[in-house]
C-alpha cells in the first residue's frame, strides 16, 4: 500500500486529537479537529468502545500519521529499537526523531513534516557539507545540517519561520536562522516527543 494522500485533516480526526499535519492553520480555529471533534465517516458521532487491540492499533497507526512513514518503514524502526539499549518504545520514538526530514520541521524551516520531506528529497538539505536527499537518513551527535537552495526557496523558509517563531523549540537543537542552519547539541530524548503518546501500547501490539 502506498503514502495516503488524502486530505489530512481526516487522519487527525480520525485519531481524535491533532497530528499537526497541516502546518500552521492546525494553531489556528480552522482546524478540523477544533471543527468537529468526532472520527469521519457515516457514523463518526455515534460511541465507539475499542477493544485493547483496537486501543493498541490506534497508538501505533497515530503515532506513524504523525512522522509520516510506511508500515515497512514502522516494523523497520520497531526491530532496531528492539535490538537497541534501554526501553524499547523510548527507542521507537528517538529513532522517529532523528529522522531528517523530522530534523527541518524541528528547525521550523518547514510548516509540517510532510513538508520538511519534500524540502529534502528536492535537494536542499545539506548535512555535514554533503547533500543528503533522503528524509529516513539518520542525524548523530555534532552534526551540523543547512539548507541551501535558490533565493525564492529562502524567501520561503523565512516566511515559515516567521509562521513558526512562537512554536516551542526542542532543546537538542542549535538553530541559526539566519543562516538556515542548525547543530545537534545532543541526540533526542523521549522527553523531546511533545504530543502523547503511550508507545508501551505499539510495543504490547508488536509483541503478540
Amino acid at each position: 500500500m502506498g503514502r495516503y494522500t488524502g486530505a489530512v485533516c481526516r487522519l487527525c480526526r480520525r485519531e481524535r486529537m491533532k497530528l499537526f499535519l497541516k502546518g500552521t492553520r492546525c494553531y489556528t480555529p480552522k482546524c478540523a479537529v477544533e471543527k468537529r471533534e468526532y472520527v469521519p465517516g457515516m457514523h463518526g458521532q455515534n460511541r465507539q468502545k475499542l477493544s485493547d487491540y483496537g486501543v493498541q492499533l490506534r497508538e501505533k497507526q497515530k503515532v506513524k500519521r504523525i512522522y509520516g512513514v510506511l508500515e515497512s518503514q514502522f516494523k523497520f524502526y520497531f526491530r532496531k529499537a528492539t535490538h537497541s539499549k534501554g526501553v524499547t518504545g523510548s527507542a521507537l520514538l528517538v529513532t522517529l526523531e532523528r529522522r531528517l526530514d523530522n530534523t527541518v520541521y524541528r528547525m521550523g524551516m518547514a510548516a509540517s513534516r510532510s513538508e520538511a520531506r519534500q524540502v529534502v528529497r528536492h535537494g536542499h538539505v545539506w548535512v555535514n557539507d554533503r547533500q543528503v536527499n533522503i528524509a529516513s537518513f539518520q542525524i548523530g551527535e555534532g552534526d551540523a545540517v543547512s539548507l541551501r537552495s535558490s533565493d525564492k526557496m529562502k524567501e520561503r523558509f523565512k516566511t515559515v519561520l516567521e509562521q513558526t517563531k512562537d512554536h516551542k523549540k526542542v532543546a537538542w537543537l542549535e538553530v541559526d536562522e539566519a543562516n538556515f542552519t542548525a547543530k545537534v547539541k545532543k541526540l533526542p530524548e523521549r522527553s523531546d516527543v511533545q504530543i502523547p503518546i503511550q508507545e508501551q501500547l505499539i510495543v504490547e501490539l508488536y509483541s503478540k
